[in-house]
């Protein structure tokens, strides 16, 4: 009887392999700041908001603890007030939601394009043409999913011409561009956050609120830190919720190799791309004038959950992103949607699944990857 043969494992995520990399710039870093004895919004965190800023191409950019609380505090800081109405989509990590509800507005959902699962401008502009006088949205905020930037154009265009404030949520679009700029700058304020999984990830929670509006900046840098203008001066009333130094110093580091990461990323995408044309399941797509930054590589089957099966049995680990939108979660079943109003992001709960993609993973893993998923029946 012939040994079976070994099982090759491949890792979701290796987060290990990185540091492994960078180890000497991370530890000195660290030696750094704990050397400098400030610890919270010291000078790593004010360069690192420079220095963010620029990769941007913005003129403002504010560290806070965590992506939610970016999305929290630029809606804020946009002049959403308690009550308020904020569009976003179904398909999506809770956070999003999470950081409408602090803010004390109420999520309005529409609907996303079936092919880039971002929000569809045609559903945008039929639901603004709609929506009664007196519940009028303050604010939208489309999400650039997966890595791929929504149809910021359009979306900006028919918001201006409804006064509805755009804030981006950039969470899982580092590296990523649209119309030739980065992501981040197209609305009023953006939104990003540096979980350890992103493509610029930290090694514990951080974000970052970034906007060309030195007034939205200022709102943002006083509601941060208790809504201080200055030391036990409260202006307004604030959180807790700043970027620590440590956090800030490693991220400094990161920042640096952000570019090479994101074209490893393009470059395993692609190959993905090429060994999956004939597979049983539907690509990811990227089409003009966005340049995804392939945070995940998501891949869509009908029968997905075999899929998964499937590739687990070939040492494969993979993750669904996401598989419950946000209207059919018990948390935010007041907001009175029912299964079925939202199709498009539904159908792609169901099937949406993504695939191992770093920039550490080697070619003969991926290559592991493609051939098992090819081979699904």
């Amino acid at each position: 009887m012939s040994a079976r043969a070994a099982v090759v494992e491949v890792p979701f995520l290796d987060l290990g392999r990185q540091y492994r990399q960078i180890q000497p710039e991370i530890d000195a870093a660290v030696g750094r700041t704990l050397e400098s004895g400030r610890y919270v919004l010291g000078e790593e965190g004010a360069a690192f908001e420079r220095e963010f800023a620029a990769y941007c191409g913005a003129r403002h950019a504010v560290g806070v603890a965590s992506g939610t609380d970016a999305l929290h505090l630029a809606l804020r800081a946009a002049g959403v007030r308690p009550g308020d109405r904020v569009i976003t989509v179904p398909n999506i990590a809770a956070p999003t939601a999470c950081a409408i509800v602090a803010a004390g507005a109420i999520p309005v959902l529409v609907d996303v394009d079936p092919h880039t699962l971002t929000l569809d401008p045609e559903k945008l502009r039929a639901h603004l043409v709609a929506q009664p006088a007196g519940r009028r949205a303050r604010a939208a905020i489309p999400v650039h999913l997966y890595g791929l930037p929504a149809a910021l154009d359009e979306i900006g265009r028919l918001c201006a011409v409804h006064e509805v404030s755009v804030i981006e949520d950039a969470a899982q679009a580092h590296g990523a561009e649209y119309a030739g700029r980065p992501v981040g700058t197209h609305g009023h304020l953006s939104g990003w956050s540096f979980y350890p999984t992103k493509n610029l990830g930290a090694y514990g929670d951080a974000g970052m609120v970034v906007t060309d509006d030195p007034a939205a900046a200022e709102q943002v840098r006083m509601l941060r830190s208790y809504g201080e203008e200055a030391k036990y001066a409260n202006r307004v009333v604030g959180v807790n919720s700043r970027l620590d130094e440590l956090q800030a110093a490693m991220l400094r580091v990161k920042l640096r190799h952000l570019d090479g990461w994101v074209a490893a990323r393009r470059r395993l995408a692609a190959l993905y791309d090429q060994l999956l044309a004939g597979a049983p399941v539907t690509r990811p797509v990227e089409m003009d004038p966005a340049r995804h930054g392939y945070h995940l590589y998501v891949v869509r089957s009908p029968r997905r959950d075999a899929l998964q099966q499937h590739l687990r049995a070939q040492g494969i680990a993979t993750s669904v992103h996401y598989p419950v939108p946000v209207h059919r979660q018990p948390a935010y079943q007041h907001l009175g949607y029912a299964e079925g109003d939202f199709p498009c992001a539904e159908r792609a709960c169901r099937e949406v699944l993504s695939l191992p993609l770093y920039p550490e993973l080697t070619e003969d893993e991926l290559r592991h990857v493609a051939a098992a998923v090819s081979a699904f029946r």
